[in-house]
């Protein structure tokens, strides 16, 4: 035993508190000569957007080997050239001006069947106001399209996949 009370005890902390000098990751190398030992950036990788795409199979059954493929964006044609003048066709084909057969590679078989009951169907040709396109997903496309038919304002949603290489029909509802 000492006579020296001060050695005997440990020192205790209640606490300690650390903060952090600088939040910025160049502090190091402020100074001029510093600069040239700085690192370089890694550049970070692009990815590309995964494919979630699930096609609409309206209940059919497909062997493996010929169930459509779904096709990425990028790989397709620009959709909103495509949308515009789908609309304007669809149009037509309602007022009974077009033939439905027009937009028939476009289309999956039952949205173009739906497409041959309503044609005719309609008085005159309605003016395109706005169009609203937008991806959800990739290899996906759903647009809203606003019409006007005299003074009554109606809406059209269309849904594109993007299915072996190009932009497939799989929805198309006027509202």
């Amino acid at each position: 035993m000492t006579t020296q009370l001060e050695y005997e005890q440990a020192p205790r902390f209640t606490s300690i508190n650390l903060l952090p000098i600088s939040s910025d990751p160049d502090e190091d190398f402020l100074h001029p000569v510093l600069e040239i030992f700085k690192p370089e950036p890694k550049p970070q990788e692009v990815q590309k957007p995964r494919l979630y795409l699930v096609p609409s199979n309206f209940g059919e059954e497909y062997d493996s080997d010929f169930a459509p493929q779904p096709t990425s964006a990028e790989e397709l044609p620009a959709i909103e050239p495509l949308t515009v003048q789908f609309i304007h066709n669809a149009v037509e084909i309602w007022a009974g001006k077009r033939s439905a057969q027009q937009l028939q590679h476009l289309c999956h078989y039952k949205v173009f069947g739906e497409l041959q009951k309503m044609a005719g169907s309609l008085k005159e040709i309605g003016r395109v106001r706005k169009t609203r396109v937008t991806q959800p997903l990739d290899g996906v496309c759903e647009a809203t399209i606003t019409l006007r038919f005299g003074e009554r304002l109606r809406v059209v949603a269309i849904r594109f996949e993007g299915l072996d290489g190009r932009w497939l029909c799989t929805c198309l509802t006027l509202i």
